[in-house]
């Protein structure tokens, strides 16, 4: 079944993919005030039901990306593959998954980057899994990352005569891939990954492989698993709870994992040395479902040690603690726990709101938020309320969270963050605003308190964060995590433009001013000892 648009687009009908994405606004808003992840992918080798699994992995990490679905599946012979705009279950029903048939595959969920403008039919061809001609046969690539020498490498593509279709970084891998010496995939593939440079885990699938691999950095999450016989791969251990299937382990950085129909057995070897050891620490603070594991660490345990350690850095005396749902909820229960302050659910997100972007004004816009967000009034009328949220990215949302609390007549409103000051752009898959637009690069925290109306605020600090996480025993340069959102310690070279935003970056220190002393302007009450 070769992919085709459906209905929708066929009659003008444009699906704009604005789903909220484990957030508090619509995509107009998020784009600028939170973050965005930019895909998940998973793999199936050895299933008689591949599409099927594939269809509930992605179900599982459709809070990686809401813009398109697509799933690839081999019988051994041919391709057989779909993918749309929209979410997993709108894209994918009876029909189409019966002719999906085969015992491997690979599937991709995206999230379009705001810097993406375009039209329908851009983002369709943009979709993934990408499926190409090669002169070995179908090929299909699905992709999780970004990688930062893209623009170079199309540049020099285009000047030596390719033809690209789509806007985004994976089909350079394509071109480098058809540009190969080796006949053998395995080979071309390998040869092709020392030409690129970021963050990315890779899903390669012909008639008869599935290949996988991961950046040398290991920036981007990516398991492997198993259920029976069969071999699955997935960006979060969730998707394996949602098909039945075992944790394995993690895919180690530059490592390249090979199977074959025929042989069935897990080929697994490296295609570069690995380098520093760089997990992003968004996954752990934000992006990653809380049921998920990276790296052996517990989502959800973490962001409660999380909220643990910012109860210790930055009490503040209060009658009720909420977090912002849905990310920021497990660091709230370990704030609540940690001080003794009682733990509400203050504040509700209606999950069924939909699309918002034909709301035609700011004010309508400003509304939208209200719909989706909701203060419950019996809870903080007339507290103190400790407010949790995982990072603070344009300081809209969060001005507009405060002020619903003050309107559902909030006595105090003390905003904690955990996560540090989010001052510098992401290179690596996840979609950020330029550094003009993030506050913390412009505010210190006394000017980003009175931006968002709180009574106090506190970011989670550096060293907080790192033993929060629990990831290592320490001996790893900043326990294995890439941090460069915070420090502005990027693990890669950057290139191009990239090399142009990071220009005039300062440390965090420097930016926000002040030492740690003079940020933590929070008095601690007499019975601090019991936190």
């Amino acid at each position: 079944m070769r992919c085709e648009r459906d209905e929708s687009l066929r009659t003008g009908k444009i699906w704009s993919g604005d789903y909220y994405n484990e957030g508090l606004v619509s995509k107009h808003d998020q784009v600028f005030d939170k973050l965005g992840e930019e895909c998940g992918v998973f793999g199936v080798f050895g299933h008689p039901d591949a599409a099927h699994l594939a269809y509930y992995g992605l179900h599982a990490l459709q809070h990686r990306g809401q813009e398109s679905a697509g799933i690839c599946i081999s019988d051994g012979e041919q391709f057989h593959y779909h993918r749309d705009l929209g979410l997993v279950k709108e894209i994918f029903d009876g029909k189409i998954m019966s002719g999906l048939r085969g015992t491997m595959g690979i599937a991709h969920v995206r999230y379009a980057p705001s810097s993406e403008k375009s039209s329908a039919e851009i983002k369709m061809a943009n979709a993934q899994p990408l499926v190409f001609k090669y002169r070995e046969g179908d090929l299909a690539i699905a992709a999780n990352g970004s990688l930062v020498n893209a623009k170079e490498l199309r540049d020099r593509l285009e000047r030596a005569g390719s033809i690209f279709q789509t806007t985004g970084d994976t089909e350079v891998l394509a071109h480098l891939i058809a540009r190969s010496s080796h006949d053998d995939i395995v080979d071309a593939v390998k040869e092709a990954l020392h030409q690129v440079d970021g963050a990315y885990a890779f899903l390669f699938l012909t008639r008869t492989k599935l290949i996988a691999a991961k950046d040398p950095h290991g920036l981007r999450p990516f398991v492997l698993g198993k259920l029976g016989d069969a071999y699955v791969f997935a960006s979060e251990t969730c998707a394996f709870d949602a098909i039945g299937a075992e944790y394995v382990r993690d895919i180690e950085p530059g490592e390249l994992l090979v199977l074959e129909l025929g042989s069935g057995k897990l080929r697994a070897g490296r295609f570069t040395e690995p380098k520093r050891r760089a997990i992003c620490a968004m996954e752990y603070i934000y992006f990653a479902r809380p049921d998920s594991d990276i790296d052996a660490v517990n989502i959800h345990m973490a962001r409660k040690r999380m909220g643990r350690r910012l109860a210790m850095e930055s009490f503040v005396d209060a009658d009720v603690v909420t977090g912002v749902p849905d990310s920021s909820i497990s660091a709230a229960i370990g704030y609540a726990e940690k001080t003794g302050i009682p733990y509400e659910i203050g504040l509700i997100k209606n999950r069924y709101m939909g699309r918002t972007f034909i709301q035609p004004s700011q004010a309508l816009r400003e509304q939208g938020v209200k719909m989706k967000l909701s203060a419950v009034r019996k809870v903080v009328e007339g507290k103190r309320v400790v407010m949790i949220d995982d990072s603070i990215v344009r300081g809209t949302t969060s001005l507009r969270i405060v002020n619903l609390l003050r309107e559902a007549g909030a006595k105090e409103v003390h905003v904690r963050i955990s996560s540090p000051p989010f001052q510098n752009p992401c290179f690596y898959g996840i979609d950020t605003p330029t550094r003009k637009d993030l506050i913390a690069a412009q505010k210190s925290v006394e000017q980003i308190r009175q931006a968002i109306n709180a009574d106090s605020l506190y970011f989670l600090s550096h060293e907080g964060l790192l033993e929060s996480i629990g990831r290592g025993d320490g001996s790893e340069y900043n326990r294995g995590l890439c941090t460069a959102c915070f420090d502005n310690n990027y693990p890669t070279r950057l290139y191009g433009i990239h090399e142009d935003e990071r220009a005039g970056m300062k440390d965090g220190n420097e930016v926000l001013g002040g030492t740690s002393s003079e940020l933590q302007f929070m008095s601690p009450r007499s019975d601090y000892a019991k936190v």
